[in-house]
């Protein structure tokens, strides 16, 4: 088997998946496992909600136990930075002085949340949620007798507040545009949260642009909006959005897009012994006939099998259907596919009932389908979606037929 060199950088959901599939692959080689925060990997998605709630820990959310990097002879190295690549010589310079050499690199560094430049952006207590720490520092903040304001009315934002309101803060969510989740859902599904949200105790302030924080005695106190208003709160949660941490590949002259831009074997574009794997990839997505950057768990693990595969010189995975979900209250929203080039929207159920599904159509091929309370409609939008098999929409619209019969 291979003997080549492997270095990981970024111990996130991605890289951590990359080492433990490249020894599971086979691969003997060296593997040097880089990590800028001072824990093992673990899963993320559960930071908005169980973590913020109790219900989790670093423990329980490890992707494997601490032992197994050991056992597996993985070179994990937590709280460690890489700050360049040289691609010539084929090395990784790490923030303690060392350096690593590689045969492949594979760049798994994630997104960060965006923060606003405006006054008062430095106050305690203007918090995000990104990693273990953020979510930690946010529990600590929001009980009751709390005021939560939360900046961003997109999945996340609404995923903090549905926590916030379950520890009993009061919560305000402040969204610039005029509906909430206006740039990733349609009219239907913004009005749905909406309402279910505000049923829950959540208020919404809409069409509200954030100009600055004020605060006493360097915390944070309230929001300040564009209509001249502030909004108190005892903490505040921004949410709007995330960019790719591709300032390291750049630096070291490989193509990126807003993301590093890799092939289907997630292989950059630029240097064949580097590959780019989860939120920092800038990918191919084949059922669209486009490029894309994608943040999502499966998005994680898909492009992480791709370049172990690469790696350890396994035929190229299937590809994936790509999806992600939503847990508030309740309520489980399933996402299949992207609502690209779409021009009918098709909803099965009755939002009423909180169990439904939204289907984006483009003619009669399923685009994307939103699922709320409803797997079979998530399940065989997927096959639908990676099968680009034209779908009829009388028995798609009609809840009495059941999604087997639809996608036969």
């Amino acid at each position: 088997m291979s003997q080549a060199k492997v270095v990981i950088v970024g111990a996130g959901h991605a890289g951590g998946t990359a080492a433990a599939l490249l020894r599971q692959y086979g691969h003997e080689g060296p593997i040097a496992l880089i990590g800028d925060e001072p824990i093992a990997p673990y899963q993320r998605p559960p930071l908005s909600k169980a973590w913020l709630k109790g219900e989790a820990d670093a423990d329980s959310l490890a992707l494997k136990p601490t032992e197994f990097y050991a056992e597996a002879d993985i070179d994990f190295r937590p709280g460690a930075t890489a700050t360049a690549i040289d691609r010539a010589a084929r090395t990784v310079t790490l923030s303690d002085g060392s350096v690593l050499p590689y045969d492949h690199l594979i760049l798994a560094t994630g997104a960060r949340a965006i923060a606003l430049p405006i006054e008062g952006k430095d106050l305690d207590g203007i918090l995000f949620l990104r990693t273990a720490a953020h979510a930690e520092a946010l529990k600590a903040a929001v009980g009751p007798g709390k005021k939560l304001a939360v900046v961003g009315g997109g999945y996340i934002g609404l995923e903090v507040a549905a926590s916030g309101r379950a520890l009993g803060a009061d919560v305000v969510v402040l969204e610039r545009e005029p509906r909430i989740l206006a740039r990733v859902a349609c009219q239907a599904l913004s009005d749905f949260f909406t309402g279910y949200h505000e049923k829950h105790g959540v208020t919404f302030e809409l069409g509200a642009s954030v100009t600055g924080f004020v605060g006493e005695a360097g915390k944070v106190t309230g929001v300040k909006l564009a209509d001249g208003r502030t909004i108190a709160c005892d903490a505040v949660v921004v949410g709007v959005g995330a960019h790719p941490n591709d300032e390291l590949a750049k630096d070291a002259g490989l193509e990126c897009a807003r993301g590093v831009v890799v092939d289907l074997d997630a292989r950059s574009v630029t240097d064949p012994a580097v590959f780019a794997i989860g939120d920092v990839a800038h990918r191919p997505m084949p059922i669209y006939d486009r490029m894309f950057r994608m943040e999502s768990v499966p998005n994680a693990l898909e492009q992480a099998k791709q370049a172990a595969s690469a790696i350890a010189g396994r035929p190229r995975p299937a590809g994936e259907c790509p999806w992600q979900w939503s847990d508030q209250f309740d309520l489980k929203l399933q996402i299949a596919g992207y609502a690209f080039d779409v021009d009918e929207i098709l909803i099965r159920g009755d939002p009423a009932t909180a169990k439904f599904a939204v289907f984006h159509l483009k003619g009669d091929l399923v685009q994307s389908v939103e699922a709320i309370n409803a797997p079979p409609e998530f399940m065989m939008g997927k096959t639908l979606i990676l099968g680009r098999k034209p779908v009829n929409k009388a028995k798609l619209a009609d809840p009495s037929v059941s999604m087997k019969e639809v996608a036969a």
